[in-house]
């Protein structure tokens, strides 16, 4: 590990639209100046419980090498603080944790360290859904990637091992169809989209 110059993490926490504390991690770029603003990537966990910890994580790791200011933010919904903070998207994908991740970058670039004209999103799986619900949200990303999300949660229904989870959160899709219509706002409104986003 001495050979290597890697991203130096920073611990960040900042509030949300609503007032609540949201936590996350900075990845620097080996040789990071202070002062300079740096493009900026904000890249999602899956899950959603799931959570950005101080472990080595080589993908973020491999984006700070390339010269970007890499974000991951813990938002509601994710584990480690708590059943409260993880039930409060419950039946309600796609607001709270939208707002903590735009929150988040609207931090780094107030801190000075993300060109606000140079930002990416991106994650899997949660990650992608967050994804694809944020760029149907804001337009401020020049660019995104989502793997393995869904937009259409309707064509989700049936199709995957997570069918459990689907009736005792949401209610099957004929029972509960307004629900899933607004959970699957980026399909719905793709009109808002003008992120160019490559999709796996």
């Amino acid at each position: 590990m001495s050979e290597l110059n890697l991203a130096h993490v920073e611990p960040v926490s900042f509030k949300s639209k609503d007032g609540t504390e949201v936590h996350g991690l900075v990845f620097e770029p080996p040789n990071f100046e202070q002062g300079k603003r740096y493009p900026a990537l904000l890249r999602i966990h899956g899950g959603p419980n799931g959570q950005d910890g101080h472990d080595f994580d080589f993908d973020r790791q491999f984006l700070a090498a390339h010269g970007y200011v890499v974000l991951a933010v813990n938002y509601r919904g994710s584990s480690g603080r708590g059943q409260e903070y993880q039930k409060t998207i419950f039946a309600d994908w796609g607001d709270k944790e939208v707002a903590d991740l735009l929150a988040g970058v609207d931090h780094i670039v107030s801190m000075g360290l993300a060109d606000p004209g140079h930002l990416g999103i991106g994650g899997w799986s949660y990650g992608a859904i967050l994804t694809d619900y944020t760029i149907a949200s804001d337009q401020r990303f020049k660019g995104a990637i989502a793997g393995a999300g869904s937009a259409n949660q309707i064509t989700m229904y049936g199709v995957d091992e997570y069918v459990y989870q689907y009736d005792h959160e949401l209610g099957p899709p004929w029972r509960s169809q307004n629900l899933w219509i607004k959970l699957s706002y980026p399909f719905f409104h793709a009109d808002r989209i003008h992120t160019p986003t490559l999709f796996m």
